[in-house]
């Protein structure tokens, strides 16, 4: 089960980053992107969803991530906070219905950054 949890956290931030430069390339040619920008984003939201599940399957086990500060922090990077943000980019995204893409591209870099911290507290970098 560490090994899953291990491989998906290198996936979710990578599928942000792509999640991210889609945006931005949808940008800079005016036009919005297609069904794929779409389907990547709901597969990462529900990778995360199972990513929490696997981490908390972990977490009632006895397993800790090798974290050199508190290890709230790897679970505050890698779910909760991702969860929050998207819960925001969805009300704003339906606020905004001519650009909702650039709002998630917007997301994207944020939790790009949010579970590169958390892959990184979990793995034990500094």
């Amino acid at each position: 089960m560490d090994t899953v949890h291990r491989y998906i956290a290198f996936g979710i931030p990578a599928g942000f980053a792509l999640l991210t430069v889609w945006s931005i390339w949808a940008l800079a040619r005016n036009k919005a992107p297609g069904d794929g920008f779409w389907n990547v984003l709901a597969v990462l939201q529900v990778v995360i969803g199972i990513q929490v599940i696997v981490g908390a399957i972990l977490l009632l086990t006895g397993a800790r991530p090798p974290t050199l500060g508190p290890q709230w922090l790897h679970y505050a990077y890698g779910g909760l906070f991702p969860a929050i943000v998207l819960v925001v980019a969805h009300r704003f995204a339906r606020k905004n219905e001519g650009v909702p893409w650039l709002v998630f591209g917007f997301a994207g870099f944020i939790i790009f950054g949010l579970t590169f911290r958390a892959l990184q507290t979990g793995m034990g970098w500094a």
